[in-house]
């Protein structure tokens, strides 16, 4: 296997073109390549400085999770400070936990950030919806998202070789009247579900929201960790 390693978005585009495969830390298809056969060539981003941005609205796709530091906001720091043990993290990238994991632990965060991603095909780069991220699993290049009044992160502990584990992810924004919008995703089993709602009436009328939106319907358990989430948020912005 031969294995590309551009310096810039333009020869990435190439091995595209020329029918490379993309792998991020290669974590989670070196398994199945070592099952079903290796493909001809492979690409890697690690070399391409778009990809491997962390800036406080920015962070590239390259990046591994283990060097995601302080410098990005709260939510998605203590999101990828969750996924597996300090060696998976050292490997593992923020392309590849987003488009080719079925876990997608750091996807709840991204969402709540209102992050946008700009992809990669053999032809353009372009900024994608995250919904467009997880169907078409295209080739991400980076996350960019505005920065956050507040976000908080919480991932309930689970036993080894259960369900995936409850995941709640929140941020606040401000619009230019300092009005504030809450976000909340929340990862249950498999699912991930997003919804948003004023947060500027407080922590109570926000709860209330939600519970009429699609986070209604979790199961108790699930709705009072949100439940606490919000209010750990918000509060803290009223006083």
């Amino acid at each position: 296997m031969l294995l590309r390693l551009p310096t810039s978005v333009s020869e990435a585009q190439e091995g595209l073109a020329e029918g490379a495969v993309p792998i991020g830390g290669a974590t989670l298809v070196w398994a199945t390549w070592q099952r079903d056969g290796f493909p001809q060539q492979a690409m890697s981003l690690r070399e391409v400085p778009e990809a491997n941005l962390v800036e406080p609205e920015a962070l590239g796709a390259a990046v591994v999770l283990h060097r995601v530091d302080e410098r990005v906001p709260e939510v998605l720091r203590r999101a990828a400070a969750s996924v597996g043990t300090g060696a998976v993290r050292r490997t593992a990238t923020v392309g590849g936990n987003i488009v080719g994991s079925t876990l997608r632990c750091l996807l709840p965060a991204a969402l709540v950030l209102g992050a946008r991603a700009t992809v990669l095909d053999a032809e353009r780069c372009y900024e994608a919806e995250l919904a467009e991220v997880v169907a078409k699993r295209p080739l991400m290049l980076a996350l960019r998202w505005r920065t956050p009044v507040a976000s908080g992160y919480r991932k309930l502990p689970t036993e080894a070789g259960g369900p995936p584990p409850l995941v709640v992810a929140t941020a606040v924004h401000a619009d230019e009247e300092d009005r504030l919008l809450l976000r909340v995703a929340v990862r249950d089993g498999y699912d991930v579900l997003s919804e948003a709602t004023a947060g500027h009436s407080g922590a109570e009328r926000a709860v209330a929201a939600l519970e009429r939106t699609g986070l209604g319907a979790l199961p108790p358990a699930a709705r009072a960790v949100v439940r606490e989430q919000v209010v750990a948020v918000l509060d803290p912005l009223s006083r």
